[in-house]
């Protein structure tokens, strides 16, 4: 097969890689069609993937990974930069040197009696100038199925990358999937990514976490933008404006649904509509204009599958009605469809097969069908809601970032920045506090600022001045308004107070109007709060003024606590917290006595 480029860069790079693994074959992947589905036929025929029930799932295949291999591996994933400062304490550190002896000494020879695919991908509208380029080596065909709906495969990405050596180096070797020697290493001096001895899709599909995120964040630092976890949503408003909102939010607080927001039925009926743009990742820039705006890189959702349903998130769970991958979820042999705990009252009885294998009886089974993290690797172009500019190459102009996190008694219903420096000082000391569902203890608060603790790629604190610095680029009046939600604040019987889903419109309405200078705000001991009768609750049933005062109530006592977390938390970065960072610390401790 020819190669697809002329690129000296790339091609020097593949044949190193080459001469390191040792494959029987190579396979260049164009991003057609017709080598798309030659490609899933034989992954069927190896038993790698399985094809669905074509007339109810289309182009839908299932795959099971291995039962030691079905998550992110934080304690496995290092940051190898130059040094232990620039990797920062929330980062693990490898000598690079040592790392990549350590990673070809383990990839030696590996690809053996193997095909190593070529991926060419581009994270971001191919040509766009806020995107980025990768390649991809890989020894395992669900990869690149999977890289073929999550990123823009094929060759127009060489093309548009002609001779420039800007993209990103990923090799992935599936190995023996041995967990004690499993490592996915970031370069970020080298844009270079190695994952070894993993098959599962947040540890081998580089172009997600590891490029969009980790690397991107080191690119965006040198390079004067953000790489962001973050959704990116459009409100559009009864007389046809569009307003674009990125938010951030840890993981269990209800990121996906928020990005696939169905409006309540009364702003429904008034005209409202709710676009998404992106449902985890941002890219954000400069415009020409001053303002900021924002990019989703990816082209695909890879969403959790328990708890997806009709009710929960109708949007999610359409997208994955064709073109899609499922990954350690039920089998449903009756009628060769698949199933999860939570995607409705029926999972299949006497003839099914659970995520590890063995069969399963939902009727009587004690244990779950599928995997508390199975997945769905679902094209964004299947969402009923996707926005007319997910292709729009100079992406969407942002309006206001939101940051979020699971708080009982303490972050009122939603409250706006005094500034933009304030903006990151509350980003920077975001936290939820654990359920039941995540571990034994409960209500333990655990800190994730701008929900990128496991994602950036490099010193936390510097990732904190780079925010500021950005600030600084922007005037005032076209820079994002910051706010922070809490959706999961609770009664003294411990009911939430607000009832999230579609309803949370109603809060991104008041967010809006704040933007726009419609609205006035009470300024209080953290920032600005919303004056309860702007926030609508017509049609809400059972909720009054009077309870939004209750969710919006301030608690000094309870916030001058919090201030010991942030300090404890700062402390962890040996002085290189920005100053302005500290004074805001300071601001809130004077304001909490």
């Amino acid at each position: 097969m020819e190669k697809l480029t002329k690129n000296q860069n790339v091609l020097k790079w593949i044949d190193e890689n080459v001469a390191l693994v040792n494959p029987d074959k190579i396979v260049w992947i164009d991003g057609s069609k017709e080598q798309i589905e030659e490609l899933r036929a034989e992954a069927c025929k190896t038993g790698e993937m399985y094809k669905l029930n074509q007339d109810l799932l289309p182009e839908c295949y299932l795959h099971r990974t291995a039962v030691n291999d079905v998550a992110r591996v934080e304690h496995r994933t290092f940051i190898c930069a130059e040094t232990e400062e620039a990797a920062g304490p929330t980062n693990n550190w490898m000598d690079p040197a040592k790392a990549y002896d350590m990673l070809y000494s383990i990839a030696k020879d590996s690809y053996k009696g193997r095909t190593m695919y070529v991926i060419p991908y581009s994270m971001g509208p191919i040509g766009s100038p806020l995107s980025k380029i990768g390649v991809e080596l890989t020894d395992s065909i669900y990869v690149v199925l999977n890289m073929a709906i999550m990123t823009r495969v094929g060759k127009a990405v060489f093309d548009a990358l002609g001779d420039s050596d800007d993209w990103v180096r990923g090799l992935h070797c599936r190995c023996q999937i041995d967990e004690e020697n499993r490592y996915i290493c970031h370069f970020p001096q080298d844009n270079t990514i190695i994952s070894v001895n993993s098959g599962y899709g947040g540890n081998v599909l580089l172009g997600k976490k590891c490029f969009a995120l980790r690397i991107a964040s080191n690119q965006g630092h040198n390079e004067g933008w953000m790489a962001e976890h973050m959704l990116i949503l459009g409100v559009e408003n009864p007389q046809g404006e569009i307003k674009y909102i990125c938010g951030a939010f840890p993981s269990a607080c209800g990121k996906t649904n928020l990005a696939m927001l169905i409006p309540p039925e009364g702003y429904k009926n008034k005209g409202y509509k709710v676009w998404c743009v992106g449902d985890d990742i941002a890219w954000l820039r400069k415009g020409e204009d001053g303002r900021l705006y924002a990019i989703n890189p990816e082209n695909g959702f890879f969403g959790v599958a328990p708890g997806t349903n009709d009710k929960s998130n109708p949007n999610a769970l359409e997208s994955t009605k064709q073109g899609t991958i499922f990954t350690n979820v039920v089998h449903n042999l009756d009628d060769d469809t698949v199933w999860w705990e939570g995607l409705d009252k029926n999972p299949p009885t006497n003839n099914a097969i659970d995520w590890k294998g063995n069969k399963w009886d939902g009727s009587t089974a004690t244990e779950p069908g599928a995997h508390p993290n199975s997945r769905f690797t679902s094209p964004a172009v299947n969402c009923p809601c996707i926005s007319s500019e997910f292709e729009n190459p100079q992406g969407v102009p942002i309006s206001a970032i939101v940051f979020g996190g699971r708080r009982a008694k303490l972050a009122p219903l939603v409250y706006q920045s005094k500034d933009w420096n304030h903006g990151v000082f509350v980003g920077s000391i975001m936290a939820s506090e654990t359920t039941a569902a995540a571990t034994g203890a409960v209500g333990v608060v655990r800190r994730d600022p701008m929900a990128m603790l496991p994602f950036c790629g490099y010193n936390m604190a510097d990732y904190f001045q780079h925010w500021i610095n950005i600030g600084k680029t922007l005037d005032a009046d076209k820079a994002p308004k910051i706010f922070n939600v809490n959706w999961f604040r609770k009664d003294d019987e411990g009911n939430f107070m607000w009832p999230g889903f579609g309803e949370n419109l109603r809060v991104l309405d008041w967010i809006i109007d704040r933007c726009e200078g419609k609205v006035d705000a009470k300024e209080v001991e953290i920032g600005y709060i919303p004056n309860a009768e702007d926030i609508d609750i017509d049609g809400l049933d059972g909720i009054t003024v009077d309870d939004i005062n209750e969710m919006l109530s301030i608690d000094k006592a309870l916030w001058l606590e919090e201030t010991k977390g942030i300090e404890e938390f700062y402390a962890k970065f040996d002085g290189k917290i920005p100053a302005e960072l500290t004074e805001a610390l300071n601001t809130l401790k004077e304001n909490s006595k």
